[in-house]
């Protein structure tokens, strides 16, 4: 199986450590991370075509993770992406304009466990997972369904 490819954006070195090592004891993927500290730096890193996952904090300087995910979507060629937001942000409202308004796809609230991420993520992972190994497959083309 492939490696997915994350894209792990918070401004917090520890926090970024968090996220990677409860991911991998969580035991949903093998995962390759990509480091950015804010959203611009992650705008700049993330391209669609390279990155299966990001996993974006709320409160950042320069970008917070909600004004990256609102750009990230924008480009119109990253919806296939989730967004995960994982942030100390806690509010109604907030979770409601990450989910609802930015585009989202699932909400973690720190602190978190490995659990914690397994249970929120276990359905986007194998989405993603799914979708990368259909994309993997080989397509069957017209010589193949006419000698095939």
């Amino acid at each position: 199986m492939s490696a997915l490819r994350a894209l792990v954006i918070d401004d917090s070195n520890v926090m970024r450590n968090m996220v990677m090592n409860a991911l991998r004891k969580a035991r949903l993927a093998e995962f390759e991370f990509v480091e950015a500290v804010d959203g611009a730096d992650a705008l700049a890193k993330f391209s669609p075509a390279a990155i299966d996952i990001c996993f974006v904090d709320w409160n950042m300087p320069n970008m917070t993770g909600v004004e990256f995910i609102r750009k990230a979507r924008a480009r119109g060629d990253a919806f296939h992406v989730p967004m995960v937001m994982v942030t100390s942000e806690q509010t109604v409202t907030k979770i409601e304009e990450a989910l609802a308004q930015a585009g989202a796809d699932a909400y973690i609230c720190k602190p978190f466990t490995h659990e914690d991420m397994r249970m929120k993520l276990e359905r986007v992972i194998n989405k993603v997972l799914t979708a990368k190994t259909a994309s993997a497959q080989p397509k069957e083309g017209f010589f193949s369904r006419l000698f095939g």
